[in-house]
């Protein structure tokens, strides 16, 4: 009795493939996905060649045949009458979660692969939602209605951001509209309530799997995310691995070419093995605070290039064009008190340099990304992985 109805299944299955490919002549070949929905049709390509394992993950849940899916999900399409419990005009629509509400998983999660070369950068984007890393991935998806820089998972000077940090969007894309963007943004203008859900449901009433070609025919889901999953993991490691060590050589160059360009001030230097540089543009004979001392501090933090981003100082703040009156008012153009000590709040390379200062001494302080603000960067001012340059004084005990 199983068997016939497996078998009835899978008939059932050949039949509405063979009638899509019959209703879609003019695609090329490929694998696609027919998303029915209670406002239209929406047809994606998806990308089974960049990103086999997460196209297999969709594609396995929408046949029914996904080896990871819970029980109750076997052998039945996965997507059929959920919502699209998550809309947003000018931005996207969510939906997969077999709870309606965005917390509902199909009884597993994963790492999805990526491709630097898939990108949310303009309407169409079909995409994996996830709560944050590469391996929290499940049947949730979304569709853009414009560009979404913000997540992808390579930045834009095509680096694999550090997505197992708080705060940092990477999403992997596996897919786009061909036809029916018109769709989706019926979909996105909806009127929604609380959290965003529409205030009357918008139903995927079904997704047939679309397959033109002889790849796109022999493309077996559960294979290939059974084989290539476990690995995708790994790979995303390595790759940041590579990444880091690259930057940090970079990081190294750059110090190097920053103390040559320093030569002229002939103040004692420090090159320290962390990576953090110092030069002394003026030493004191000042005391040396106490590690249960805390000292007052003034500074201006730089770019590289020269760019002023912040400081306790009115004049550089004036004479760089960025003074605020509104910060004035606030009280930010003053020395600001730190523990003299490693529990200081500060960046690494800051508080190294800070540690080896005397009060009325002033220092300017290269700090290498890593020992600043790092990958993630301090949005929305620092972009990461970026150096920076300070000039710093110890202005006095803190009373």
């Amino acid at each position: 009795m199983i068997r016939k109805a497996l078998t009835a299944f899978v008939v059932l299955l050949v039949l509405a493939n063979i009638s899509c490919q019959e209703r879609y002549p003019d695609l090329e070949d490929g694998l696609y996905a027919e998303i029915i929905t209670t406002k239209g049709t929406m047809i994606a390509k998806l990308h089974y060649d960049k990103v086999p394992v997460t196209v297999a993950n969709f594609v396995a849940l929408a046949e029914g045949n996904h080896p990871m899916a819970e029980e109750k999900y076997q052998g039945k399409p996965f997507y059929d009458s959920l919502i699209f419990h998550r809309v947003m005009n000018n931005f996207m629509i969510q939906g997969g979660d077999p709870l309606g509400v965005g917390t509902g998983t199909p009884g597993y999660q994963f790492a999805a692969d990526f491709s630097p070369d898939l990108k949310h950068d303009k309407p169409g984007i079909l995409s994996m939602a996830n709560a944050g890393g590469i391996n929290t991935n499940g049947s949730q998806f979304f569709i853009t209605e414009r560009p979404y820089p913000r997540g992808d998972i390579y930045d834009a000077n095509g680096n694999l951001k550090p997505c197992d940090q708080p705060g940092i969007s990477c999403h992997s894309v596996f897919g786009e509209l061909v036809m029916g963007l018109e769709v989706q943004d019926s979909i996105s203008n909806v009127k929604v309530g609380a959290r965003n859900k529409p205030e009357v449901d918008v139903v995927i009433e079904k997704i047939n799997i679309v397959r033109k070609g002889s790849d796109a025919k022999f493309f077996d889901a559960p294979k290939v995310f059974e084989e290539e999953m476990p690995k995708v993991e790994a790979k995303f490691m390595s790759i940041r691995s590579e990444a880091k060590k690259k930057s940090e050589e970079l990081a190294r160059t750059a110090k190097e070419d920053w103390l040559k360009k320093n030569e002229a001030l002939d103040g004692r230097r420090i090159d320290s093995p962390t990576g953090m540089a110092m030069i002394f543009t003026h030493e004191s004979n000042g005391v040396k605070p106490s590690a249960t001392q805390s000292v007052n501090i003034d500074c201006a933090g730089y770019f590289e290039d020269g760019t002023l981003f912040w400081t306790t100082w009115k004049d550089v703040a004036e004479k760089n064009g960025k003074y605020d009156e509104r910060q004035d008012k606030a009280g930010y153009y003053e020395p600001f008190a730190m523990p003299y000590n490693e529990t200081a709040s500060l960046v690494a390379g800051f508080r190294e340099a800070m540690l080896n200062m005397k009060i009325g001494d002033k220092a300017r302080v290269f700090i290498p990304y890593y020992l600043g603000y790092g990958d993630a960067g301090r949005a929305p001012v620092i972009p990461g992985g970026t150096n920076l340059v300070f000039d710093i004084e110890l202005v006095s005990i803190k009373e």
